[in-house]
């Protein structure tokens, strides 16, 4: 697991007062390209040799809001790796009571921009780094 570390801005919020929804799929990008760069698999220099990674799709379960100079954990693992597909977990907690405020998951294929693509086969070197990880966390 990984935590990416995030102070919740005022112009995220709604006119409630809390982080307005759409900005926790933005949080979520920013903890997967964290994540990401810490493997040593930079999201940007995947791009710039045609890999593309993108969201198939997403779950949000909201538990309690995020406010204002509230600063966050984003949690996350992946949870499962086929080479073609790779599903993340989230847990959002406030910093300061740990209370969990949001949970997340979000699925991914990779691509050449065009056509889904086996990450383990055009990819081996890539692959490896992300099959390593997942192996090893199994044991976190």
């Amino acid at each position: 697991m990984m935590t990416y570390e995030r102070k919740a801005f005022y112009h995220e919020t709604d006119q409630m007062g809390v982080i307005h929804h759409s900005n926790y799929l933005r949080w979520l990008e920013e903890a997967r390209i964290f994540f990401l760069d810490n493997l040593g698999l930079s999201y940007k220099k995947m791009e710039e040799i045609g890999i593309i990674s993108p969201v198939v799709s997403i779950k949000l379960d909201y538990v309690k809001p995020v406010h204002f100079d509230d600063y966050v954990l984003i949690d996350m693992k992946v949870i499962k790796y086929t080479g073609v597909k790779m599903i993340f977990d989230y847990v959002i907690r406030d910093k300061n009571t740990n209370d969990v405020m949001v949970r997340a998951e979000s699925s991914h294929c990779f691509t050449d921009g065009k056509n889904v693509i086996s990450f383990k086969r055009e990819y081996p070197e890539y692959h490896k780094i992300i099959d390593d990880y997942v192996n090893s966390s199994l044991n976190d």
